[in-house]
């Protein structure tokens, strides 16, 4: 079995895939080492793995899945991809941006492609039929856009998603939501819209 994990600024994503590419089981971790991994170890047989991460990778964890992994990638700026990296300074480039543009291109190669990955920050990479990366942008996801708001100004409470988000709040705490959620919204909108123009094959993941 595959072992597929995605360190994030927030939370640690961990999958499971069986040898067809099916997925098994997934689990997301707040904190994530050695001792969280072991158990997946004992439960089932895993032969190979990959591990992406935007933050300071624990070594001991890199060590433990080098050593009990067939085969194992950390994926870092020496790894070898199958897409053509078109970016000014892919040594910034964060990982998870490269592992979404890859995924994307081999589940639709030979396709003009927008990757919208929304966590902590918002990020879009455009990938286009000939497997070239060629750059994307990075905003502020919902929760930082929230905390943003109660944070730089004195009066604006911290308030949190909700399901049903009106089109124009009616209270502090519903204008908040509203602008923000919808906001992001617009803003995805606005990034297809754009793109279409230059692509109009372009797909959206």
């Amino acid at each position: 079995m595959n072992l597929i994990i995605e360190q994030g600024n927030t939370s640690s994503k961990v999958a499971i895939y069986d040898e067809e590419g099916c997925v098994v089981t997934s689990f997301v971790f707040k904190e994530f080492n050695v001792c969280r991994i072991v158990p997946l170890f004992e439960e089932y047989d895993l032969n190979y793995g990959i591990l992406s991460s935007v933050i300071e990778v624990d070594q001991e964890l890199l060590s433990f899945l080098d050593e009990h992994l067939q085969k194992f990638i950390f994926l870092n700026e020496p790894v070898a991809l199958p897409i053509t990296i078109q970016y000014e300074t892919p040594e910034t480039l964060g990982q998870d941006r490269i592992a979404a543009a890859v995924g994307a291109n081999y589940l639709q190669p030979g396709k003009n492609i927008l990757v919208i990955d929304a966590g902590t920050a918002i990020t879009y990479e455009l990938m286009d039929h000939q497997g070239i990366y060629r750059g994307g942008n990075i905003s502020p996801g919902m929760s930082t856009r929230f905390k943003a708001l109660n944070h730089y100004t004195n009066k604006l409470p911290l308030v949190e998603e909700k399901e049903e988000i009106p089109l124009l709040g009616t209270t502090t705490e519903t204008a908040i939501q509203a602008g923000v959620v919808n906001g992001i919204v617009y803003e995805m909108e606005g990034y297809i819209r754009e793109f279409q123009e230059k692509y109009p094959d372009l797909l959206v993941f």
